[in-house]
C-alpha cells in the first residue's frame, strides 16, 4: 500500500480541474515541481456506461506518479463501480470529489451537494473504501454556505471510515472560486485531533502564499489550482522560496518556449492535431505571462489550426526576442 505519510509530507499537489488538467499539462507541472497530480474529475455515470470521454480521463503518464484518479457522483452503486474501474488503471489512490460547486453537479446531489447530506456523503465514501484495495482520499469544501460550515465534523467522519487523506478547499460551495479562502480551518481540523493528512487548497496564488500556509496552518500538503494555469512554474518557484527565503528568477523566454513546444506536441499526440491545437489555446497566457507587448503575438498563435506553424512561430519568437534584447544592451 502507498505510504501516504510520505506522499503528503510537505508536498505540492496540482489540483484536478475540468478541461484543464489533462495529461500533457499535468506532465508539465510534474516536471516543474508538482509532487502529486490528479486526473480531471470523472463522472461515475460516464465510467460505468463506458463513455469515451470518461474512459479517456483514466489515462496518465507513468512519470506523473504518484497520481490519483478523481471520481464524482451521487449514486452509491455507480460510485462503487466507478471506483473499481478506476482501480484497474493502477493509480496510487482513488479520490472522491465532494467539492465541485457548479450547479450541474452540486444541485444533483454530487460534488459539494453532498455537504447538504452528510450521512449520504459518509455512505458513499465508506462504501468506496470497502470496495477497493487502493487507498481512498476525498476532496471537499468547508460547507454548503457560510452558515453551515461542517468541515471539522466531516474531517473526523472521514478519518473514522478509513479515508486516507482529506483535501480541504477553504471556501464554501456558495463562494465558488471567488472571494477569500479561510485557511484557518485547516489548523482547526488539526487541533480537533484529526491525524490523517490534510491538504490545503483554495486561493493559493504565489510562493509566498505557500510558505505562509505551511508556516501558520500546519497542512500536510498544499494544492494549487488556477495559479498553476497562469504560471506552471509556481511549483518550482514555491520550493525554491521555501528553501531559500527569497524568490527564484522568472523562467527565461527560452525555457518558456521550450516547455510550451513540448506541451503542445504532447497534446497533439494524445488528442489529435485539430483538438490538441484548439484546446491548447488556453495555455498561451500562462507561458507568456509578464512578457511585454505579447498580446498581438499570442492572438496570432491562436489563429492557427495546425501545430507546425505554431512551432515555427514560437521558435522564431525565441530567436528574435534575444536579438532584440542584445540590441537593447
Amino acid at each position: 500500500m502507498t505510504d501516504f505519510n510520505d506522499i503528503f509530507n510537505n508536498s505540492l499537489a496540482l489540483a484536478p480541474m475540468e478541461d484543464v488538467t489533462e495529461p500533457p499539462f499535468r506532465l508539465v507541472c510534474k516536471r516543474l515541481g508538482a509532487d502529486i497530480t490528479y486526473t480531471e474529475f470523472i463522472s461515475s455515470e460516464g465510467l460505468i456506461r463506458d463513455a469515451v470521454k470518461a474512459r479517456a480521463k483514466l489515462f496518465y503518464y507513468p512519470e506523473e506518479k504518484p497520481v490519483g484518479i478523481q471520481i464524482f457522483g451521487g449514486n452509491l452503486d455507480s460510485m462503487i463501480q466507478a471506483a473499481r474501474i478506476s482501480e484497474e488503471a493502477n493509480p496510487d489512490f482513488i479520490d472522491i470529489n465532494c467539492g465541485c460547486w457548479v450547479k450541474d453537479v452540486a444541485l444533483r446531489g454530487a460534488g459539494a451537494g453532498l455537504l447538504k447530506d452528510l450521512p449520504r456523503m459518509r455512505l458513499i465514501a465508506e462504501s468506496v473504501v470497502k470496495n477497493v484495495k487502493l487507498p481512498v482520499t476525498l476532496k471537499t469544501r468547508l460547507g454548503w454556505d457560510l452558515n453551515n460550515i461542517v468541515i471539522v465534523d466531516v474531517a473526523k467522519m472521514m478519518q473514522d471510515i478509513g479515508i486516507m487523506a482529506l483535501t480541504v478547499h477553504c471556501r464554501v460551495r456558495g463562494q465558488g472560486n471567488k472571494g477569500d479562502a479561510d485557511w484557518t480551518w485547516v489548523k482547526r481540523i488539526k487541533d480537533a485531533g484529526v491525524t490523517i493528512p490534510i491538504i490545503l487548497n483554495g486561493n493559493i496564488k504565489t510562493p509566498e502564499d505557500v510558505k505562509f500556509v505551511f508556516d501558520n496552518f500546519q497542512p500536510d500538503a498544499v494544492m494549487i489550482g488556477q495559479s498553476a494555469v497562469t504560471n506552471p512554474w509556481i511549483f518550482r518557484q514555491s520550493k525554491f522560496f521555501l528553501k531559500n527565503g527569497y524568490k527564484e528568477e522568472e523562467p527565461s523566454v527560452e525555457e518558456r518556449i521550450n516547455v510550451c513546444i513540448e506541451h503542445i506536441k504532447n497534446a497533439v499526440e494524445l488528442k489529435g492535431e485539430k483538438k490538441g491545437v484548439l484546446e491548447f489555446r488556453k495555455h498561451y497566457s500562462g507561458y507568456f505571462r509578464e512578457i511585454k507587448d505579447i498580446r498581438t503575438f499570442r492572438l496570432e498563435l491562436m489563429q492557427f489550426a495546425t501545430m507546425e506553424p505554431i512551432i515555427e512561430k514560437l521558435l522564431e519568437f525565441k530567436e528574435n526576442y534575444y536579438k532584440v534584447e542584445i540590441n537593447k544592451k
